[in-house]
Parts: structure tokens; C-alpha cells; sequence
């Protein structure tokens, strides 16, 4: 079966929209643009359009190429201040002369919507509730729970260790608590024998960014297989996985586009408004 992130996503899009709907005041999102990645100006389109459908009162903050990290770093801060913003992303990835983790650092730990800052990846380590989880990896758990898929004793093998998917997906799903309690593998670019290990997953996660990466021959029939990757093959849009050869093999798989990416932002304005909620309430 195809997991249909986009459904899902618009269900979960359409509860928030009644659930702000019972608010006078309004979640505020900032988004901050440096430069002009032609990838960032859709993903902020999308993110933009979803606020629009919930109800949450959106801004796009545009800064040129040539922006100085303290430029930014003073963007920021008039943000952590400004009462009317609940969440503050900064669109990756970053033009060179800023650092990615200086900025995550800039933001206020209470606006970090994204879930990178470190006080609220520690919370999330220490299965703490009152943090921010990463958007992509809890919109990965949502989509498995929506779908009847869990994760409780199974073996996850996760092909990928960044610090956005990976890292912190395995955290999330080998915690003792409800949709997880899974056995991680984390695999990636410096292990050996790779297919031995794929082979022995019951959910694959493919997060490892390269085009048609993962094969039939790398698992085993009644697999279910999340793709996260996004790349261009031949003017089409492709994830990390062989889907066309994987789907008759597997129990359940997400397509590219229309699976992972939608429950990102979905995930997205679940943390803008729990941060509305926290902050006003």
C-alpha cells in the first residue's frame, strides 16, 4: 500500500484550523530567508499556504546573499522579543559566512518550532514533553501511527545519520513510551555490509540523499519503507528509494513527492501552535 502523507497531513492541517479557530488571538510564524535558493522559495511557499489554510499569521523575513551572521543574529532577536511570534524558522541552507549552529543558538529555545536548538533536542533525549521535537522525524511518527503502522519491537533501520532526520528519529522511536519502543540500527555511509543490515528491517527509513539508492534487493518482502530523500532524476522528482521496484515487495511504502514531505510541515504548525498554547496560556 501507498502511505498518503498528503491525506494525512491535510487531516492533521484541518483539526489544527478548528482547534485556532477557538482563539481570539492568533500563533504567529517568522520565516527567515537569506539569499535565493530556488528549493528554500518552495518550501516557504508551502509552509506559507498552510498557515494561510489553519489560521496562524505568517511572515516571510527576505535578506540578500550577502547578509552578515550579525545582520541575521539581529533579525532573530527582534523576533524571540516580538510578543505576536510563537515560532521562528531560519530557512536552511545558509550562505557561507553564516554558521548554521551559531543561528540555531540565536533563537530562543521557547520559539524554536524546527526542534533544533539544543535545550530542546536534549528534552527530546531525555523523553522530556515540554520541547519541540524535529518536524521531519515527528512527521514521520505521526505518519506511521496514522497509518497502523508500530514501531513497538520491531526492528527500524535507519540509512542516514544526519541531524535533521536520522539522529534524532532513532531517539524518538527507541524511547520506552507509545510508538516506539522499536530496535534501532542507524546506518549510513561508513558502514559495512549495508544490505545485511537492510535486509533485516521491518521499517526502513531511507534519509541518505541520493537518487534510487535503496533496491529490492536490499530488503525483505513485508518491509515498510519510509522515504525521506528528494532529488532530480531527469526532470522528475525522485526519493532515496527504487520505488517503482521496492512497492511490489513492500508491506507499505511512502511515495516521493506526497509522503514524508507534507507531515514535515504538518509537524511544522503542530509545533507553532503548541508554542502559541505554552507562551499564552
Amino acid at each position: 500500500m501507498n502511505i498518503d502523507g498528503k491525506k494525512i497531513a491535510q487531516e492533521i492541517l484541518d483539526n489544527l484550523k478548528k482547534e485556532i479557530a477557538k482563539y481570539k488571538m492568533k500563533p504567529g510564524l517568522a520565516v527567515l530567508l537569506v539569499g535565493e535558493n530556488e528549493a528554500s522559495k518552495i518550501y516557504i511557499k508551502m509552509k506559507e499556504k498552510a498557515c494561510l489554510h489553519v489560521g496562524i499569521h505568517s511572515i516571510v523575513k527576505r535578506l540578500n546573499e550577502k547578509t552578515t551572521e550579525a545582520e541575521l543574529f539581529e533579525e532573530i532577536e527582534k523576533l524571540n522579543f516580538d510578543e505576536n511570534i510563537d515560532g521562528i524558522l531560519v530557512q536552511q541552507p545558509l550562505p557561507p559566512q553564516i554558521d548554521a549552529y551559531k543561528t540555531t543558538l540565536a533563537i530562543s529555545p521557547n520559539k524554536d518550532v524546527d526542534g533544533f536548538h539544543p535545550l530542546n533536542l536534549g528534552k527530546m533525549m531525555l523523553g522530556q514533553k515540554d520541547g519541540f521535537l524535529p518536524c521531519t522525524p515527528k512527521g514521520i511518527v505521526t505518519l506511521l501511527e496514522k497509518s497502523n503502522i508500530d514501531p513497538a519491537g520491531k526492528h527500524v533501520v535507519i540509512v542516514g545519520r544526519s541531524n535533521i532526520v536520522g539522529k534524532p528519529l532513532a531517539v524518538m522511536l527507541m524511547q520506552k513510551e507509545k510508538m516506539a519502543n522499536a530496535t534501532v540500527t542507524v546506518a549510513h555511509s561508513g558502514t559495512q555490509n549495508l544490505k545485511e543490515i537492510t535486509k533485516s528491517a521491518d521499517i526502513l527509513v531511507a534519509a541518505i540523499g541520493q537518487a534510487k539508492y535503496i533496491t529490492e534487493d536490499m530488503l525483505k518482502p513485508g518491509v515498510v519503507v519510509i522515504d525521506v530523500g528528494i532529488s532530480r532524476e531527469d526532470k522528475k522528482v525522485v526519493g532515496d528509494v527504487d520505488f517503482e521496484n521496492v512497492s511490489p515487495i513492500a508491506r507499505a511504502i511512502t511515495p516521493v513527492p506526497g509522503g514524508v514531505g507534507p507531515m514535515t510541515i504538518a509537524a511544522l504548525i503542530e509545533n507553532t501552535f503548541q508554542s502559541f498554547k505554552m507562551r499564552k496560556h
